[in-house]
């Protein structure tokens, strides 16, 4: 291997954890990046060249390096995945009954660049990475060993890979999918069918399961609104779990016929229905018709992707969980999502503070929500920590 070396307290970061390497952070007078392949594994050197561990390496990107081994002995390969696979599994296996979950997220399970949810003995991975998808055939030859998949999809169609310079493709690599390309998974009791191929990120969006969980305790009776509801996971459950009626609001004709099919698959389809429409509009509508709702939930993509976004997705936020609260009752529940790592959670709170105010109600903050523990959060790289979720009692004197 090539050796890259730090400049002179570059080490520091690593030294608590962290996986990440910044290109200001190498000596490229020693070590020029110029000279490594995008994806090439190195070994990485302290500036006093004490050997720190292996890293692949693209020299294209801010974050130039990510670490996949403490041991400057041991490169990413077979070996090293079968065995980050089995550890990954090890902790899935103690929280999770049925085989429906994230197996891998990434840094947190110490591999950079890979996340594969799992949906049964269908395994959807997600490649965003030139290291990662230098070792394509060993990530497969792994799982293969480890939790021998009948099925093996590639859905690699995520912005990651095109800041990586990588090709961006949805493909099934083992076994074959059903003729419909649905995958079916149950979470909390509820069951669902989600299409890899075309569907967001892997088809759903296993983060927010224990939340989802809290709120179904509460829905028993309840006019629901699902706000950005993609394929129902939050109205579907509400309306197993007694809701009076559910309303699923979302731009995507294909996400809401993904509702109408995971509400008939539940039988609860004639109290669940589909609004499609930019969720502002469709809120602003609603409230122009009088609409009122016991449970508003809003949960929508991440308003804020970069950090230089921060403003315009604070507004964001702040305008959505002000139009939410038109709409409930005098006394209702509002569940207000997350999913922008850069939203601090006491900034997130301090929106719907602001948004009650705004609507001079008061607000009171039952629940604090968080990405379940098959994404689990290292503790030295803040950004694996990303999902908030709050619920928060709206009223007036």
């Amino acid at each position: 291997m090539q050796r890259l070396r730090l400049r002179k307290n570059a080490d520091r970061r690593l030294k608590g954890g962290h996986l990440w390497l910044y290109s200001n952070e190498i000596d490229i007078k020693v070590t020029p990046l110029k000279g490594i392949e995008p994806g090439e594994q190195v070994i990485i050197e302290a500036d006093n060249g004490r050997e720190m561990g292996v890293a692949y390496v693209n020299p294209n990107s801010l974050i130039c390096a990510r670490v996949v081994s403490r041991d400057p002995k041991v490169a990413l390969d077979r070996s090293l995945l079968v065995h980050r696979f089995n550890q990954a599994l090890s902790l899935r296996k103690q929280f999770f009954k049925e085989p429906y979950y994230r197996l891998v997220h990434g840094e947190s399970d110490l591999l950079p660049g890979l996340v594969i949810d799992r949906f049964d003995d269908i395994l959807v991975v997600q490649i965003n990475t030139q290291g990662m998808a230098r070792v394509e055939a060993d990530i497969i030859d792994a799982l293969d060993k480890v939790i021998r998949p009948r099925v093996i999809v590639m859905s690699n169609d995520t912005s990651g890979r095109r800041m990586e310079g990588l090709p961006l493709e949805s493909v099934v690599v083992r076994g074959e999918l059903p003729e419909d390309g649905l995958v079916s998974l149950v979470e909390n009791g509820v069951k669902f069918q989600v299409s890899p191929l075309e569907g967001q990120k892997t088809g759903w969006f296993y983060d927010h399961r224990d939340n989802r969980a809290w709120l179904n305790q509460w829905v028993e009776g309840k006019r629901v609104l699902d706000v950005f509801s993609y394929v129902g996971g939050w109205g579907v459950q509400a309306a197993v779990n007694g809701a009076a009626s559910v309303t699923c609001v979302d731009a995507s004709a294909k996400a809401l016929s993904a509702v109408e099919r995971n509400a008939e698959l539940n039988g609860v389809a004639d109290r669940v229905a589909t609004i499609e429409g930019d969720a502002f509009e469709v809120l602003a509508a609603l409230k122009e018709q009088g609409e009122q709702f016991d449970i508003v939930i809003v949960d929508p993509p991440a308003f804020i992707r970069k950090r230089k976004d921060l403003n315009v997705g604070e507004r964001a936020y702040g305008r959505l969980n002000r139009e939410a609260m038109r709409l409930l009752k005098r006394d209702g529940l509002l569940v207000s999502g997350s999913c922008s790592m850069h939203l601090l959670p006491e900034r997130h709170k301090d929106i719907v503070r602001g948004a009650a105010r705004h609507q001079d109600r008061h607000a009171q903050i039952i629940f604090e929500g968080h990405q379940g523990s098959d994404h689990p959060v290292h503790p030295a790289i803040p950004e694996t920590s990303y999902l908030k979720a709050l619920g928060v009692r709206v009223y007036r004197d």
